[in-house]
């Protein structure tokens, strides 16, 4: 499978293109608005320029490309692997619609861990109505984002079980907390890739699950997974649920 990979000259990026032939994908070009720096395939600076005769896109740019991206993927018809987060309302309606015209992978993290530990999670908050729910994700310090987009969709999948609960990000000043709250607290720190841990308790007992990522070649390996499982699928918005139910 030949892909065109967006955001190729990025931290991600190169970790993707590194992993060039998993799972039978192999990176064959790539689109990136810096275009500088040394790199084995041909590099668009732009979508107007880049290479269409491909099975996938991949995309693990800014969600400032958001637009360009999927003009581009469905102008051309091309199954979409969409890695990048952070995207606005706006953006998001973007991937919506392009959804219900090309088969368009879209998580906020490809780790098929974290996949998993969201349906445990919600198995165990389903079956302890009362027990209150934390998530706490801690992240280097150059990610700008907070909460991660995976702590908001832990988040989100807690809430499939637990509808009426609202989402309360930090904390601070004096107070009980409130009923049906799922709070999310951040930490940036130093150089680690990232953690994500959702803790379950009552008053008598506390389950914690906790993920781990201890290298960005895990969600390298994760897009790889998404691409080999999109190509060939109807129009459609697919999620990891999708891929670790196969």
């Amino acid at each position: 499978m030949r892909v065109l990979l967006s955001g190729i000259l990025g931290h991600m990026g190169r970790e993707v293109l590194a992993l060039s032939g998993c799972r039978g994908v192999e990176i064959v070009a790539g689109v990136d608005l810096a275009a500088f720096g040394e790199c084995p395939v041909p590099v668009a600076a732009d979508f107007d320029c880049a290479q269409a005769d491909v099975d996938c896109v991949m995309d693990f740019s800014h969600h400032a490309a958001t637009k360009a991206l999927t003009d581009f993927c469905v102008k051309n018809r091309l199954p979409l692997v969409l890695a990048t987060t952070g995207q606005t309302e706006e953006e998001q309606e973007m991937i919506f619609a392009a959804a219900e015209k090309i088969p368009l992978f879209f998580a906020a993290n490809y780790s098929l861990g974290i996949a998993l530990l969201a349906e445990t999670a919600k198995k165990i908050a389903a079956a302890m109505p009362e027990a209150e729910l934390e998530i706490v994700e801690v992240h280097h310090d150059r990610k700008i984002d907070a909460p991660s987009g995976t702590a908001l969709t832990l988040a989100e999948a807690l809430r499939e079980v637990r509808p009426h609960a609202t989402v309360v990000t930090g904390r601070s000043g004096h107070g009980k907390r409130a009923e049906n709250e799922i709070g999310i607290q951040s930490v940036r720190l130093g150089n680690i890739v990232g953690v994500h841990e959702i803790l379950i308790g009552t008053a008598s007992e506390t389950i914690t699950l906790k993920h781990e990522a201890h290298s960005r070649a895990l969600f390298a390996e994760g897009a790889y997974a998404a691409a080999a499982y999109l190509v060939g699928k109807p129009a459609g918005l697919y999620t990891m649920q999708d891929l670790i139910t196969v």
